[in-house]
């Protein structure tokens, strides 16, 4: 059977961008650069973008391009031994897929909250209490009833990424990211628009653009410019080599990967500037220090934007503005995640698309039942910390070690540059090789490390070890069981 194709190169570079524009962007990346030397932290992060960032996502469009396939098939190509690899990373999609699709009902919720501001004074206590129904009784292994009012924008969140991946490539996830990809940077736009005339809106920006050059020779910043490459593009966990697997036989390579990390890295500045913009403005109207308000994560979107815009002009027009650009940026990283999990399946099983995506929604579903309990925001953080900080950096480092050191890397480079306008040299080898790996290497080291020191969020022994390691542990048994199987299949 012929392999879907799109319909455009425009359809996938908007498709590929919006899978690395999401949420991080919105709320991690402003608190980063801010904590991290302000101004002097776009050095590193732009030297991580040109030496990680760029190159990885040459290497992912290329591999999925020869191959055809997705991670596991893909990587069962390069070397059969590292099959599991491939099914190690859908499963951190797998995963992923099934607790990112919760703040996204979260945010669908909170757009409509936004109309009349129903989270009231206290949005901190609106968020935590009334709206996810914690009340200290709850851990990641004792997670209390289910929170029915999350149920239909979980529904509605699922049902995106459902008719995407259902509709296929060119139908359905390139129509959809064609709508949502202009709109979110529109959005944005207008916001900022709005927000840099409100009085201390430009203090809370140069708050976070002011360098402070003593930073750069901090390794702990240069780990979190790497960190924050590695967290955003996409790379690692199967998606791009599941994108680029569609793309047309004539596909311009290099410029298409340098496109999607500058559109993201551009977004992740916009980003910036509405957040502490806003930040800005509520400090100065609450006569505060920005350093009062700043905050990072949920908690910054569900808590201290709350309150900014309480304090907004026309609240009922900005604040589900803002909740809607959460909302897009949620649902085409969503689907793309959605997408890497479908495309690997198919490759293995040869189900048909639309009962792949079916069969993975209805499951994925399911497993997101477990995250709108009352104590399912800590099972998201304790999955999420695991997953992003080991799982998914050490899924990258070992498929730059598979294909820098097993691989003959020259092949590739010159593979992408005989379909390409413009041509890499010998700097991307020397980057997937060296700067890559190392930086990879000195990042997840101090992860682990640190995860052995001390519990993360307080978190007790038996839940660390069960829900975190544990989950790891199982991810990988898992991914072997299924290359042995593989390998097995293929014995005459």
């Amino acid at each position: 059977m012929k392999r879907e194709q799109w319909g455009s190169r425009t359809g996938f570079i908007l498709a590929a961008v919006g899978s690395a524009v999401g949420l991080g962007n919105i709320w991690r990346f402003p608190y980063m650069a801010y904590e991290n030397g302000g101004g002097a932290f776009f050095i590193p992060y732009l030297f991580a973008m040109l030496t990680a960032g760029i190159p990885f996502m040459i290497l992912e469009f290329t591999l999925g391009h020869r191959y055809r396939s997705g991670a596991p098939r893909t990587l069962a190509t390069l070397n059969a031994r590292f099959e599991w690899l491939g099914w190690f990373q859908v499963m951190i999609s797998a995963i992923i897929a099934f607790y990112y699709v919760v703040v996204i009902a979260w945010a669908i919720s909170y757009t409509g909250f936004a109309v009349t501001q129903s989270w009231g004074e206290d949005s901190n206590g609106f968020f935590f209490g009334e709206f996810l129904g914690l009340t200290g009784d709850q851990s990641p292994s004792r997670l209390g009833g289910l929170q029915w009012h999350l149920l239909l924008p979980l529904a509605l969140a699922w049902a995106a990424s459902y008719f995407a991946t259902y509709r296929g490539v060119k139908g359905g996830i390139e129509k959809i990211n064609k709508v949502l990809m202009p709109l979110l940077f529109l959005m944005v736009l207008l916001l900022i628009a709005r927000i840099v005339f409100l009085p201390g809106a430009l203090d809370g920006i140069n708050w976070m653009f002011a360098p402070d050059f003593s930073k750069i020779r901090d390794l702990k910043v240069w780990s979190a410019a790497y960190g924050q490459i590695f967290f955003t593009l996409s790379v690692g966990f199967a998606i791009m080599l599941s994108y680029a697997s569609y793309l047309p036989e004539k596909s311009d390579i290099n410029n298409n990967a340098f496109m999607t990390v500058l559109m993201n890295c551009g977004f992740s500045m916009l980003a910036g500037i509405m957040i502490f913009g806003a930040l800005g403005y509520m400090a100065a109207a609450q006569d505060k220090a920005l350093t009062e308000v700043v905050s990072s994560g949920v908690g910054l979107a569900f808590v201290t934007l709350p309150t900014a815009i309480n304090l907004l002009p026309v609240p009922g027009i900005m604040g589900p503005l803002f909740f809607l650009a959460l909302v897009f940026a949620g649902v085409s990283s969503h689907i793309s995640i959605a997408e890497a999990v479908t495309t690997g399946l198919m490759d293995k099983t040869g189900w048909s698309r639309p009962k792949t995506a079916t069969l993975f929604c209805a499951a994925g579903f399911l497993a997101s039942l477990l995250f709108i309990t009352q104590g399912g925001l800590l099972l998201l953080d304790l999955v999420d910390y695991f997953i992003n900080n080991i799982a998914l950096l050490g899924a990258c480092l070992l498929e730059l070690l598979l294909v820098g050191w097993l691989c003959r890397l020259e092949d590739y480079r010159q593979y992408a540059n005989r379909l390409s306008e413009f041509s890499v040299g010998g700097w991307w080898r020397l980057c997937i090789k060296f700067v890559s790996v190392g930086m990879l290497v000195v990042i997840l080291f101090n992860n682990i490390a640190g995860a052995f020191r001390e519990n993360y969020g307080g978190y007790s022994d038996r839940e660390v070890l069960f829900l975190g390691w544990g989950m790891i542990a199982l991810m990988l048994v898992v991914a072997v069981l299924i290359n042995a199987g593989s390998k097995t299949e293929k014995t005459p």
